[in-house]
């Protein structure tokens, strides 16, 4: 039905772009006051959000002055990510920290910003974007990536157990291979844009790849009111890659 998420606030990371996007322009769709958040200015001013910040979210001092500001976030929506290549043997300390810190500390910060909010009001949606490659399952060339989404989905059980009696809700999606914006900036790297593209079809059974707007609907449900009994989580959106 429309306007389901009539009344509610709703802040998305990483919504310049890709998945993030599709998840707040759903959001605006559907009814909610949408606070929308990336590094990238101008592609974010297009979005048409109710409110907007270009914000690092590893700056722990900045989100914490963005949630005085909006103090009565519902839904937060952990988009920010990175996707690095490499097996373990290609893979330093420094680029695992930094993989870590972009992957899971930003959602930390997020977390810890605007949970105690939603622990006061007994009202909360947590929803964070993990990845197929993770615990679900192993993909080539992608030993930090997927380190990183597996711990994804350990906090996110974490934060679910520990406040399932007050009112919050913490769940993760976990997509297969999606299209968005960086994935053709990695498919465009290796040199063959059209070989990349046809190598990360041959890997999804359902022979495509998904769309952003799909994995939007799957958190659009998680955000509403429909899906007050789901908690803990991982919702997989993968075209059978996993399979």
């Amino acid at each position: 039905m429309p306007g389901r998420l009539l009344g509610k606030t709703c802040l998305v990371t990483a919504a310049a772009q890709g998945i993030g996007r599709a998840i707040a322009e759903a959001f605006l769709r559907e009814g909610a006051e949408v606070i929308a958040i990336d590094l990238q200015e101008e592609p974010l001013r297009t979005l048409g959000a109710t409110h907007m910040a270009v914000l690092d979210a590893l700056d722990e001092q900045a989100v914490a002055d963005l949630q005085r500001r909006f103090p009565n976030v519902s839904v937060l929506v952990n988009c920010v990510g990175r996707v690095p290549t490499g097996t373990v043997l290609e893979t330093d300390v420094g680029l695992l920290q930094q993989t870590f810190a972009i992957n899971v500390v930003s959602m930390h910060n997020f977390i810890s910003a605007f949970l105690p909010g939603m622990r006061a009001r007994r009202d909360g949606s947590i929803i964070n974007i993990a990845s197929v490659v993770s615990s679900v399952m192993g993909a080539p060339n992608r030993y930090a990536y997927g380190t990183t989404k597996g711990a994804v989905i350990g906090l996110t059980l974490a934060v679910a157990r520990d406040f399932i009696t007050e009112g919050i809700r913490c769940n993760a999606i976990s997509p297969g291979t999606v299209e968005t914006p960086s994935l053709y900036e990695r498919m465009a790297a290796q040199g063959d844009f059209e070989r990349a593209r046809a190598g990360f079809i041959a890997r999804q059974p359902m022979g495509r790849l998904g769309t952003a707007n799909e994995v939007a609907s799957v958190a659009l449900l998680l955000a509403s009111d429909e899906a007050r009994f789901m908690t803990g989580a991982n919702l997989v959106i993968d075209g059978g890659m996993s399979l």
